[in-house]
């Protein structure tokens, strides 16, 4: 029998998938300035100021809100979906890093697509294929090389609780990615986004009445704080969660998921631009086996077994409203 390539980008799937490796990418670069940004201002501080920023851009699309179909049953996982991420995600992860290494708390992440993985076939009814599994698996591997691959000499002082804390953290992003999916099939992304952002301003405008939070320091903040702080809120809350929700709602969440194990990758790359950071051979080769792993996961006969469930509101053909 002959070989045949199946294309994992067919059917299109291009869009979407663009769509995350977008929003990758912009997650990548968030390290790079919020690692700007805390040197000046608290990170709560930063936290409220990028999801303000966030939600200002949405505010125009406020009258279109109005008119979306928006029903009582919605209330409730819409609150959900916004407590899951951004409030307990930035507060467990933030926590996380206090007491664990960056390097390990990476290794934690890479169980996100195994998590949302399961927690899809249980309550979505998405069949997970094998190709899709040995691409979990295979991408896993290579985020966790990539973080060990990596010299760092940030202290853990609780390792343990630090893990714990941040495997939290992906407990939390997993109920985000699956009511996002769910509520994908009903609202359109730009909606569920916004409504993220809002919540985020509201769960973390408190931080504003802490003198400690609020204190700036000695010197009035650089401009380099405060634009780290503009494209921590428009490009990555807004940009990023935005082109997220998106291709989750195309794609089936299992595989939309494992596209997060690039953000290590890029994160990488970029601090070998930007901070001039320089990869090792090591590192270089597990940044490949990460891309190997994503692309070798989209597995296209999911979503034919899968069904039109894989598509928006029950039809695979039918576009978000904007």
């Amino acid at each position: 029998m002959p070989f045949q390539y199946d294309n994992p980008f067919a059917g299109g799937r291009l869009l979407p998938a663009l769509a995350l490796l977008a929003a990758t990418i912009l997650w990548g670069s968030s390290f790079v300035a919020m690692k700007f940004a805390f040197r000046e201002l608290h990170p709560l501080l930063v936290i409220f100021g990028r999801m303000a920023l966030a939600a200002l851009c949405f505010l125009p699309f406020v009258p279109s809100f109005i008119r979306l179909p928006l029903r009582r049953h919605h209330i409730l996982p819409l609150l959900a979906m916004g407590l899951f991420e951004p409030c307990l995600y930035f507060l467990l992860e933030s926590a996380a890093l206090l007491h664990t290494s960056a390097s390990q708390a990476a290794m934690i992440t890479t169980l996100l697509p195994l998590l949302v993985a399961l927690a899809a076939g249980f309550l979505l009814g998405e069949r997970i294929s094998p190709r899709t599994v040995a691409g979990f698996f295979i991408a896993a591997a290579g985020a966790i090389w990539l973080s060990l691959a990596g010299s760092t000499t940030l202290a853990a002082p609780e390792p343990v609780l630090g893990n714990f804390l941040e495997f939290l953290a992906m407990v939390s992003a997993t109920g985000y990615i699956i009511l996002v999916k769910h509520l994908s099939r009903s609202l359109p992304p730009l909606f569920l986004t916004a409504v993220q952002c809002f919540i985020g301003v509201l769960f973390f405008l408190p931080v504003l009445f802490l003198p400690r939070v609020f204190s700036l320091p000695p010197s009035v903040p650089s401009l380099r704080s405060l634009l780290a702080v503009a494209y921590l809120g428009i490009g990555v809350s807004a940009g990023a969660y935005g082109l997220y929700n998106y291709g989750t709602s195309r794609l089936p969440a299992s595989q939309a998921v494992v596209f997060v194990n690039l953000i290590p990758v890029f994160t990488i790359i970029l601090g070998f631009f930007i901070l001039q950071e320089r990869l090792t051979i090591w590192q270089t080769v597990a940044c490949l086996v990460v891309f190997a792993g994503v692309l070798l996961s989209q597995d296209t006969r999911a979503d034919a077994a899968h069904g039109p469930a894989a598509g928006i509101g029950g039809n695979g053909s039918r576009k978000p409203e904007s």
